[in-house]
């Protein structure tokens, strides 16, 4: 999870911050890009690495651009397996991203995603990236409501900044608390694994705990 940061750091060292950043963000870019469309890369930690990064460079504008990039991707990302996965809903065999999303999206958090959504429309969409595992079953929740692409983008925009800002919230954190990045680095991946192994945890103990 760390070598993305951890390769931005160690080049800083040979080479000048330009050439860091211009391998840096198209890296970033395509694997946050790839980790929307295939979710078993943990794109918040990616985020938050580059922040910290970005945190201790000299160059202007470092930070913004990780927003930038982190966002947009996501963004692209997003819309290309929504997409793919109203392709897939309007198709008699079905597909196999569309196999994919319901396969990463558990029966109880699709029906609670469908129950919301119902009730609080475009808002959960917005939330649903800021919430562990909560992408995946609200926009499966999405494509059997058979919202639009358009809706679905205007929702799905402000989510993916709110996610953007957030993660990196933590890498600047974790990049202000130490003086090595390669250390704040590790303290912001450290956080996005509490982070989003929290829910799962918290539904773990509530299951074995005694009624």
């Amino acid at each position: 999870m760390t070598w993305l940061a951890d390769t931005l750091s160690a080049t800083a060292t040979t080479s000048p911050e330009s050439t860091q950043q211009a391998i840096g963000y198209p890296t970033l870019f395509l694997l946050v890009l790839f980790g929307a469309l295939v979710p078993v890369i943990p794109t918040g930690a990616l985020v938050s690495s580059a922040a910290v990064v970005a945190f201790h460079q000299s160059a202007p504008f470092a930070l913004a651009l990780v927003f930038v990039t982190a966002s947009l991707a996501a963004f692209l990302g997003d819309i290309a397996l929504y997409w793919l996965g109203r392709r897939g809903m309007g198709s008699k065999n079905g597909s196999r991203w569309l196999e994919a999303i319901r396969a990463r999206a558990p029966e109880e958090r699709l029906t609670q995603a469908q129950e919301r959504l119902a009730d609080h429309g475009v808002t959960v969409l917005v939330l649903s990236r800021l919430v562990p595992a909560g992408r995946i079953p609200v926009m499966l929740a999405c494509l059997l409501a058979e919202w639009p692409i358009r809706r679905f983008a205007r929702g799905n925009a402000p989510a993916c900044l709110a996610w953007a800002v957030t993660y990196q919230l933590i890498g600047i954190l974790g990049g202000s608390l130490f003086p090595e990045p390669w250390e704040g680095v590790v303290a912001a991946v450290a956080l996005t694994v509490v982070i989003s192994a929290a829910p799962t945890v918290w539904r773990r103990v509530r299951g074995t705990t005694p009624a």
